[in-house]
């Protein structure tokens, strides 16, 4: 074996590694970020499912005191369907923002990694 082909060989080990150093740290920075967008996505959920609560159910009580007594049954309920409503609504974003990629980034350069290996050839 030549001394040009074990350098050529280890030349493109190197580049492999490199190569490979660049996207972990690319998937780590993509953790980092999915872990702290996680954190602040919990903790304003939090804040605006009690706030939000708190502010229909007085709400809710105000308007059903200020109807007429035989008609409080009837917005009651109407009130419950709104609710339910919205929170249909809400979940349905939810499961739809909950379903986006992760590691989308790390993903497709790895893709065009490959793309960019298979031409090589």
């Amino acid at each position: 074996m030549s001394l040009g082909l074990v350098k050529s060989a280890q030349e493109m080990v190197a580049n492999a590694l490199g190569l490979a150093r660049t996207r972990l740290d690319l998937l780590s920075t993509e953790v980092q970020e999915l872990l702290a967008r996680l954190v602040l996505l919990m903790i304003a959920s939090v804040a605006a499912i009690l706030l939000g609560a708190l502010a229909f159910g007085f709400g809710a009580v105000a308007v059903v005191m200020a109807v007429p007594a035989e008609y409080r049954v009837w917005v009651a309920a109407g009130i419950a369907l709104f609710f339910l409503a919205v929170a249909l609504f809400i979940a349905w974003q939810v499961r739809r923002d909950a379903q986006q990629r992760p590691f989308a980034a790390s993903i497709a350069e790895l893709e065009r990694d490959l793309a960019a290996l298979k031409t090589d050839k």
